[in-house]
């Protein structure tokens, strides 16, 4: 399994990763909201391993959230509940191959390193295992995926309280430049593998990616095709992007007992003109905003919190963690993916079903869920989507 496991503390394991909340649940005279009100059980066989074998080919439960009326259909049908005039934005955002094999230049012990994020020029802060064994000083030599040692070289700089290392490379004009050749994509923990699949390097990205600078794919958006796409702009849906570089925070779990003591780690993002106007115009006009992905929601109800509730142009970071109550400013709709127990997904997932109440939507969430284990839906990246109206 994918070393990034151990970071999913909070968390029993199963064969297949993450699948139950050790927090226990509080008893009934407590009232305020639990980590452990999120948990739910799901059997592993329905962890989605592999993609399906077309992107599109995927399920599509629809929840209504006026009425709690769930509806099972197929992700080609996603046109049907889209109308002219809505504004459909997602985010662009390119997963890079994150994952590196290293040795000790002196020793010759083994490494995996994860880069979370590039400061300057071969100047990343990385998640390290074993990280006790790489200390301040400590050279790790990257390898290429044959475990062949390359020309690059890595030196400790900085360990910060989180335990995070910051890496100087050398041997490389640009690290980035040459991930592709070395690199391999950061598969979630509950995706087993030996050695990361052909499939995986096309399919673990969307078709629209851009910029480079996530470390997990904004799943959501791993559903659509180009023909999808113009499909659904063909029916005069307006298509637009933002950038959210999905980072640490995806692969957390929330390690406290309650959702307000939990802190999110912040992540870059950036929202265009052309989308900023087009939102602003469409909620002027009282048409939809349809968001694919939590990510995008983070990204739209960031920017309307910092500008009296209409996107602007804006590139910065983010350490928003929307959880029940919460009152969103810009999104009418959601299309997600289905999440882990007590993640910050599925609690932001719960805040849309029922936005403003005190629970949220987490009774009507769970209950979807329900149905949708029932019914054998595929789970977490390469599962199937919901749609959220």
């Amino acid at each position: 399994m994918i070393f990034l496991g151990y970071l999913f503390k909070g968390y029993s394991q199963s064969k297949y990763g993450i699948v139950n909340c050790v927090f226990h649940r509080p008893p009934a005279r407590l009232t305020a909201m639990q980590t452990a009100d999120f948990h739910f059980d799901l059997p592993p066989e329905l962890i989605a391993q592999h993609p399906a074998p077309r992107r599109d080919e995927s399920r599509l439960l629809i929840l209504h959230r006026d009425n709690g009326r769930v509806s099972h259909r197929r992700f080609p049908d996603l046109p049907e509940f889209l109308q002219p005039g809505d504004v459909l934005v997602l985010n662009n955002s390119r997963v890079i191959r994150a994952r590196l094999r290293g040795k000790n230049a002196k020793t010759g012990g083994k490494f995996e390193i994860l880069l979370l994020e590039e400061n300057a020029v071969n100047d990343w802060w990385v998640m390290v295992r074993p990280g006790k064994r790489a200390q301040i000083g400590a050279q790790i030599k990257i390898l290429d995926r044959s475990n062949q040692p390359t020309e690059i070289l890595a030196t400790v700089a900085e360990v910060n309280d989180e335990g995070h290392r910051r890496l100087d490379f050398s041997g490389t004009p640009n690290l980035l430049q040459e991930l592709d050749a070395f690199g391999e994509m950061p598969l979630p923990p509950y995706i087993e593998r030996n050695g990361i699949l052909p499939e995986d390097q096309e399919r673990y990205q969307t078709v629209f990616a851009q910029p480079n600078g996530s470390v997990a794919a904004p799943t959501a958006g791993l559903h659509f095709t180009p023909e999808m796409l113009e499909k659904i702009r063909a029916l005069g849906v307006q298509i637009r992007f933002v950038t959210l570089h999905v980072g640490l925070g995806t692969f957390a779990g929330v390690k406290t007992k309650t959702p307000a003591a939990h802190k999110m780690h912040e992540e870059r993002f950036e929202i265009s003109e052309e989308t900023a106007r087009t939102v602003n115009e469409a909620k002027a006009e009282g048409r939809r905003v349809i968001a694919v992905g939590t990510t995008t929601v983070r990204v739209l109800e960031s920017v309307a919190a910092q500008n009296s509730g209409k996107p602007n142009v804006y590139a910065g970071r983010t350490r928003i963690f929307i959880y029940p109550p919460f009152r969103f400013q810009i999104v009418d709709a959601l299309l997600t993916n289905f999440h882990l127990p007590c993640s910050t997904l599925l609690m932001l997932v719960s805040a849309f079903a029922a936005p403003g109440v005190e629970n949220g939507g987490r009774e009507l969430v769970l209950s979807a869920y329900a149905d949708a284990i029932r019914e054998r839906y595929r789970f977490f990246s390469y599962g199937d989507a919901m749609l959220i109206l």
